[in-house]
């Protein structure tokens, strides 16, 4: 049980860091990360909600106080992910590593949150 928390927890830092990360450029290059967006052929008004959206998963996932919040949480950042994935795929700008690593920990995260923090 003692491994699963560690993985548990290294597995959910990393996916709260990449979300923050990204929140955090969402933030402070907003137009350049708008151009990335119509690039992308998504709607360059999502950026700051989108922001905002995942600091409040992140916070969301760490506090474990609302269950059915947590879930819609992690759901969000799968969709998030898978999203980014295909976006960074197509434009063949190199960006899906983070994406892989994000996915990984994702389920990661949730699998043994399961078991860990239930």
């Amino acid at each position: 049980m003692k491994t699963q928390k560690i993985i548990y927890w290294i597995a959910t830092g990393i996916l709260c860091s990449i979300m923050l990360y990204s929140a955090t450029m969402y933030f402070t290059k907003t137009e350049m990360v708008r151009g990335f967006f119509e690039s992308f052929n998504y709607p360059a008004y999502i950026v700051i909600p989108l922001a905002i959206a995942k600091v409040l998963g992140v916070l969301t996932i760490l506090s474990n106080k609302v269950k059915w919040l947590k879930e819609w949480a992690y759901a969000g950042f799968f969709f998030d992910v898978v999203l980014a994935f295909t976006a960074h795929m197509v434009a063949e700008d190199g960006g899906t590593l983070f994406s892989i690593i994000a996915f990984t920990a994702l389920i990661i995260s949730y699998s043994l949150g399961k078991k860990v923090r239930p």
